[in-house]
């Protein structure tokens, strides 16, 4: 029990001197510091994954742990992340000065825009994000290796769920240099929210439907249903890979051809310039869609769609993303006034084209 519960404090201090330890990048982000100058971040997120799992995978074949280690303990490791979350939000929140006057409401969404350490070798968001991609990781594949141990055939639908979910933390974290020019990086402080977030509800809920159905005997899901579940997903990820990418590159050189391909189509005021083109002329947050449809994708790969329980990481989706998109564009609005207004008039649609 204790060493259950202790899992996630050894994972986010592993990688958390595995991150500080091996070699990185430094790229500059969108975030400015109070001097106008952009902040710069440590970027090896990739190659810590590779070394984490490595490790998980050493220590399986060494005996020293089962497969299925993270499924034995599962419930164990979410007190301990639970327990995690909740002093990390203590120990960021409390030292800072207040931000609002009412001390739950700085709890929840923190006091501290881009808390850093180590002279900005570690900055304590991407370390969050980090560390919720590698325990994510290592909880899919201990979920999916509990769920091929049981009697019977191989379950297509777990390994495709886990080869799904795999893509996803291997892309987020190839391409991390492009989530410095996201939302969260500019938009959030770091609190209740953003921590136990990470710490918690990224690497322990996202696979909720492991959590059901690992357990459970293999639904004999038709090969056509596997199929639509791959195809939802890709097509997510080409709506949200696309659209992040396009806005990277647009960011770094309103000039620039995304992929070779797309132009700049762009709107400006003189002061302010949108993309309204490409992906972000198709919906003016499509990059939440493709996020949605993802998480559709992987709800269908379990093969068993009656069972609500896996539903639910779908809807999370909606439950976040709607609101930020409502946040989002009050900030835009508020920001570029007029020109905002015209890109509304060019791209209709919020997050699904044609519905929303």
């Amino acid at each position: 029990m204790i060493l259950g519960f202790l899992i996630p404090w050894i994972a986010m201090a592993a990688v958390l001197a595995l991150h500080v330890a091996l070699p990185g990048r430094w790229l500059d982000g969108y975030v400015r510091d109070a001097a106008g100058r952009p902040l710069r971040y440590r970027l090896n997120g990739l190659l810590v994954l590779a070394v984490t799992v490595g490790l998980a995978v050493a220590a399986v074949a060494l005996g020293l742990a089962a497969p299925d280690v993270l499924w034995r303990h599962r419930w164990e490791e979410l007190a301990g992340a639970c327990a995690l979350g909740l002093l990390f939000t203590a120990a960021i929140v409390l030292p800072a000065p207040p931000v609002k006057p009412r001390l739950l409401a700085d709890l929840y969404l923190g006091r501290r825009e881009n808390p850093r350490w180590r002279g900005g070798r570690v900055d304590a968001k991407m370390w969050l994000y980090l560390g919720g991609a590698v325990l994510l990781e290592l909880n899919v594949l201990s979920f999916a290796a509990h769920a091929e141990r049981l009697p019977g055939d191989l379950r297509a639908g777990v390994i495709l769920y886990a080869a799904l979910f795999t893509w996803f933390v291997v892309d987020y974290l190839t391409f991390e240099h492009v989530h410095l020019y996201t939302y969260d990086l500019f938009a959030e402080r770091v609190g209740f929210k953003l921590g136990w977030g990470c710490l918690v509800f990224y690497p322990c809920f996202y696979c909720v439907g492991l959590w059901s159905q690992a357990d459970e005997p293999d639904p004999g899901a038709p090969a056509w249903l596997l199929v639509l579940a791959a195809l939802t997903f890709l097509a997510g990820w080409i709506l949200a890979r696309g659209a992040n990418l396009q806005k990277y590159v647009f960011k770094r050189d309103p000039a620039a051809r995304a992929f070779g391909v797309l132009a700049p189509r762009a709107i400006s005021d003189g002061t302010h310039t949108l993309l309204c083109g490409g992906f972000w002329g198709v919906s003016r947050h499509v990059n939440y869609f493709g996020e949605i449809l993802m998480a559709t994708g992987l709800t269908l790969a379990l093969g068993d769609p009656a069972d609500p329980i896996p539903w639910l990481y779908p809807l999370y989706y909606v439950a976040l993303l709607v609101p930020r998109q409502v946040d989002d564009d009050r900030r835009c609005a508020a920001k570029y006034g007029p020109l905002w207004d015209e890109y509304c008039a060019r791209v209709r649609y919020r997050i699904i084209p044609g519905v929303y």
